[in-house]
């Protein structure tokens, strides 16, 4: 038992306290790197993120994403924002710049790299070059309940399909309901945004969601 408790609480501490040397990717006090492979740490360091903006921007220094950091506002009653950012582009480009917070940013480049591309690669062996949005910021409600939605505070993008290299278009609404390669390449990307982000929802959760992917950054993880 005495053991177990130490590998439980000891090392966390000897790795926090510096007193134990270990790779930055599985030590959980270490900044993000957008560029390692996610592990099981991972969530827990986008965590980190959500109350320290400076920690969370160090983080997205090590992604292609274009940004500029927003001051602490409230653009419309009872749906303040806090550490967001203007998202401009990444290493593809956007429908339109958008509104998110730093961990939703932080989570998008993660998706981009370790998801979104390889998916490209293996279904088209090339690249997404663009990402269509429907937005992040809405000051509302989720449909049917008095519960705020994600997108009230900026920590929620629907995404509606995506541009290949080639000028291919691969839309949700159109694609998602086919066997091609199209319906293959969104299902890897429903996946991969999975294990990006806490909450994922496609089609296949509600006819609401029918001709987009919702990703966010909630409390819970859902992944349907």
């Amino acid at each position: 038992m005495v053991l177990v408790l130490l590998g439980l609480f000891g090392v966390p501490l000897a790795v926090y306290q510096q007193w134990l040397d270990v790779p930055a990717r599985w030590n959980p006090w270490a900044p993000l790197d957008i560029r390692a492979t996610p592990n099981l740490l991972t969530p827990f360091k986008l965590w980190r993120l959500e109350d320290d903006p400076v920690l969370c921007q160090q983080a997205l220094t090590t992604s292609p994403l274009r940004f500029t950091a927003l001051p602490d506002s409230s653009p419309a009653v009872d749906c303040p924002l806090q550490n967001t950012l203007r998202v401009q582009a990444s290493g593809v480009r956007f429908s339109s710049s958008f509104i998110a917070t730093c961990p939703l940013a932080a989570a998008f480049a993660l998706f981009e790299r370790h998801a979104l591309q390889p998916a490209a690669q293996e279904v088209f062996g090339q690249p997404v070059v663009r990402v269509e949005h429907v937005g992040s910021f809405a000051c509302r409600s989720i449909a049917g309940s008095q519960r705020r939605s994600q997108h009230a505070s900026a920590n929620a993008l629907d995404i509606v399909g995506f541009h290949l290299q080639d000028g291919r278009r691969i839309r949700v609404l159109r694609d998602w309901p086919g066997e091609g390669e199209a319906a293959r390449f969104l299902r890897l990307v429903h996946k991969g945004a999975c294990a990006s982000f806490n909450v994922t929802l496609g089609p296949q959760y509600n006819a609401a969601h029918s001709d987009h992917l919702h990703v966010d950054m909630g409390l819970f993880r859902m992944c349907r």
